[in-house]
């Protein structure tokens, strides 16, 4: 049976990361970076004003307060924007707005709240000192810095400091575009009347919001039924033009198992079984024209818990991200269960609270834990605890690691 770690690691080795493109600065929020954005620049690239008020020499009101005001000259005015650059003498000022280059000679802001709002000549009411409300030049970054590595996710944050640094385009990694079907004769469309042995296909929902979750592109297909020729044709026709394939049902040992009966005997696909639970038998490769396939279980515990272990690192990693794990956070178990299958357990779970450190606490998200078929228990999931394969009791008051799922 494979270590966790190992198929892990062969699921990774599938997925490299796509190809560059470029991108609007408008448009390249929730992509990657594909290389370091740099700052062409001291930022800001010149001295401004922090508030709205008075570009003063320190030293001409040295004396100012409100029973001893200085009354000096005002030389110009200054709104953001303005491309003058005039030179503050002694006994002047310049009225400034947030944001404007600070005028030579001036070594502080006096914010006109200090002031009585002078146009021609103004009357100052406190000292300040020098530098006061003066954003220096390179006081954010320095020419040359870097402002964005590689690897980085776009978020709002992210691009305003892209545009910050003035990019009107960003080299990005394309967004993988994945298939996802579900495979089972026994499978309908949600929605559609239930005859005897019939279920819903929630595998195939599942794993299209998982995939659009994780931050690529979703081609869903129709379920398709345990008929060889017809999923043949299915893959044959995807080959080539998805980034990748994710299919549940049909790769354990089963005399229906049409995935496994369809893929087999493709030179680099293989089918193995993994030390977990649920999740164990599972499929990986790549079909004639290289795309790469990722085989689940059909059930869906079993789906949910295979693509958040395997799946997902390896749609991050072509998206071109370097941070691939969910963050993990160790709990305190509240309820009890067992683990009996010599394989490392993945229980769902939903946090009782989350406080800091130690105090964190989980219980199981339903009262069935961990079996496959349990999809209606899936809503209230928020982690994944681990349970070492050794362990065949867990008590309340234990401690796990647990994967943050819903973040």
């Amino acid at each position: 049976m494979r270590r966790i770690d190992v198929h892990r690691q062969a699921v990774l080795d599938l997925a490299q990361p796509l190809p560059e493109t470029q991108v609007s600065i408008g448009s390249a929020d929730t992509h990657v970076l594909a290389h370091d954005v740099l700052a062409p620049s001291d930022l800001p690239r010149w001295d401004n004003s922090a508030m709205d008020g008075y570009a003063v020499r320190s030293a001409d009101v040295a004396g100012a307060s409100s029973q001893t005001p200085v009354t000096l000259r005002v030389l110009v005015d200054l709104p953001a924007g303005s491309d003058a650059h005039p030179t503050l003498l002694p006994g002047m000022v310049a009225r400034i707005m947030t944001g404007a280059v600070v005028p030579a000679g001036a070594d502080a802001v006096v914010p006109v709240e200090q002031t009585d709002g002078g146009r021609d000549v103004v009357q100052i009411t406190r000292a300040p000192e020098p530098g006061a409300y003066v954003r220096r030049a390179g006081g954010d970054a320095r020419q040359g810095d870097v402002i964005l590595v590689a690897g980085t996710v776009l978020g709002p944050a992210q691009v305003a400091a892209a545009a910050s640094a003035g990019c009107g385009t960003l080299l990005v990694h394309r967004r993988p575009r994945v298939a996802v079907l579900s495979t089972g004769s026994e499978l309908v469309p949600p929605g559609q009347e239930l005859n005897l042995g019939q279920i819903p296909d929630s595998n195939s929902y599942l794993l299209a919001a998982a995939v659009r979750a994780a931050g690529c592109e979703v081609v869903r297909l129709d379920v398709v039924s345990d008929d060889a020729r017809s999923l043949r044709a299915v893959l044959t026709e995807l080959d080539g033009t998805v980034d990748a394939i994710v299919t549940s049902g049909g790769v354990s040992k089963g005399a229906y198992d049409v995935v496994k009966e369809v893929l087999l005997h493709e030179p680099r696909m293989e089918f193995v079984e993994v030390a977990m639970q649920p999740g164990k038998p599972q499929g990986l490769g790549r079909l004639a024209r290289g795309t790469p396939v990722f085989a689940l279980p059909g059930n869906p515990v079993s789906v949910f818990v295979s693509f958040e272990v395997f799946v997902r690192p390896a749609l991050l990693r072509m998206r071109g991200m370097v941070d691939l794990d969910r963050p993990e956070l160790n709990a305190v178990v509240v309820d009890g269960w067992r683990n009996r299958t010599g394989r490392t357990q993945y229980m769902p779970v939903r946090f009782d609270d989350k406080g800091t450190g130690s105090d964190y606490r989980v219980r199981r998200a339903g009262p069935g834990g961990s079996e496959s078929h349990l999809v209606a228990a899936l809503a209230r999931v928020q982690g994944l605890a681990v349970v070492p394969q050794d362990t065949v009791e867990v008590r309340p008051g234990d401690r796990l690691r647990v994967m943050e799922v819903d973040r």
